[in-house]
């Protein structure tokens, strides 16, 4: 509780002279001579205008022409699209190195000064909304949606859950467990992780995630290919644990995801009432066949190759997630399978500006109004799980009517090219959040 409260102070008083710029536009934009991208159909419309007051889109036709009090956008012909939607970011963890996790200089200042950064460059690739799938993320969404700081919005599971020995066990050869020794480890005092066993301890960390604001929760339930102590093909937590993390969660309104890789751990988990999937990358047709009849979503990511910098030991267990992903994402399309799409990643803070050229990655498997129908609408259906907990309510992924005013203008057709969405410095010419207009290059 210190810790957060810190922070939040951190960010209100350190940060206000970083807020963003207000532009100077009224409550209304309206974007002519633009054609909306229909994620749904795949299709390009006709010419037409576009009328945003507020933080949502108020009405689209052709017949608009009460501009006097609203600032005007000449589209030109250019593409309006929905924005961009990464449902598994690290928004700490990816912006820092191991060894700036692990440096004894670490403080909560130098994590939120990087992380600050990095939310809003985001933004400025166009991605205006993420799901946070673990980490210390309460005061940067604070900031956010206070106007200090500028990024894009969150969904926030709050502290990672995991047992001992877990994917989210990151204590040092030298800590010792809390439970027998007293001490929380030093990931535990940075609220990046709770090391829970039993199903007491379990149902405490969740509720403590909810407590802060958790918009859903986020449980190790199978090993890592970035942590020290567990093997990839170990299953994680017991059934009844599993269990309490889903009943506290549900209390709430809200949902279960899981980290887990091999058929064994996803189908305890899916037993145990688990809504979303993380990864998956190892998994076989029964199970997928399973998370089809139950309605689970597949959240996964077309992971890179190992880096010659990386951790030898990271690189020999990363060896059977890459080979597998390559079947896993034919095989959850030809399912028809609930297939959402995340970068997801760590400690690798140069990997954030390839964000939107990994959606090209998928062109392998996917269409292009496929790709684009998945990383807008599909991927906020699957935010919307969260429910009443759903820290912005109204409907996101789409352009049409009510909808919340997240666009982005873009230079060109990313229906015919694709490649556009990986140049956001130059084809992206408008973006707007919540009706506010953080990038404008229309003259």
């Amino acid at each position: 509780m210190k810790n957060t409260i810190y922070l939040s102070l951190f960010f209100t008083f350190i940060f206000t002279a970083n807020s963003p710029e207000s532009w100077g536009q009224s409550n209304k934009v309206i974007f002519q001579n633009v054609r909306i991208v229909d994620v749904q159909s795949g299709k390009l419309g006709e010419p037409t205008s576009v009328s945003v007051e507020g933080n949502k889109i108020q009405s689209i036709n052709t017949g608009i022409t009460n501009t006097s009090d609203a600032l005007v956008i000449d589209g030109s012909g250019k593409t309006l699209m929905p924005g961009l939607i990464d449902v598994h970011v690290h928004m700490a963890f990816g912006a820092l190195t191991m060894r700036e996790m692990m440096s004894p200089m670490l403080s909560e200042g130098v994590i939120m000064e990087k992380v600050g950064g990095n939310a809003e460059r985001m933004l400025m690739r166009g991605f205006t909304s993420v799901r946070d799938a673990g980490g210390p993320i309460f005061p940067l969404k604070m900031g956010i949606d206070a106007g200090k700081l500028t990024g894009p919005r969150i969904w926030p599971s709050g502290a990672t859950i995991s047992q001992t020995a877990g994917h989210g066990d990151f204590r040092t050869p030298d800590e010792k467990s809390r439970r027998f020794f007293g001490e929380p480890s030093r990931a535990e005092r940075f609220n990046a992780t709770f090391i829970a066993d039993g199903r007491d301890e379990v149902l405490t960390a969740t509720r403590e995630n909810l407590r802060f604001g958790a918009s859903q929760i986020k449980l190790m339930a199978g090993g890592g290919t970035s942590s020290a102590y567990d093997p990839v093909d170990v299953t994680q937590y017991t059934f009844d644990e599993m269990r309490a993390a889903v009943e506290a969660a549900e209390d709430w309104g809200t949902y279960v995801m899981v980290h887990a890789y091999t058929p064994r751990a996803v189908q305890r988990a899916i037993k145990a009432g688990v809504k979303c999937v993380e990864h998956g990358q190892m998994l076989d047709q029964k199970t997928l066949r399973l998370m089809k009849r139950k309605g689970v979503w597949l959240s996964t990511q077309n992971l890179v190759e190992s880096t010659p910098d990386m951790d030898p030991q990271r690189v020999e267990k990363r060896k059977p997630v890459i080979e597998g992903q390559a079947q896993l994402w034919p095989m959850a399309k030809k399912m028809k399978l609930k297939i959402a799409w995340g970068t997801d990643f760590l400690f690798e803070p140069e990997l954030n500006e390839q964000q939107n050229s990994y959606i090209l990655r998928l062109q392998q498997w996917f269409s292009n109004a496929e790709i684009l129908k998945m990383v807008t609408a599909d991927n906020a259906e699957l935010l919307q799980l969260s429910g009443l907990r759903s820290p912005y309510p109204g409907k996101l992924g789409v352009v049409e009517e009510g909808a919340l005013a997240d666009l982005i203008l873009v230079d060109g057709d990313p229906l015919a090219d694709l490649s556009l969405i990986a140049n956001p410095a130059e084809k992206f010419v408008v973006i707007m959040k919540d009706g506010k207009i953080y990038k404008n290059l229309v003259e």
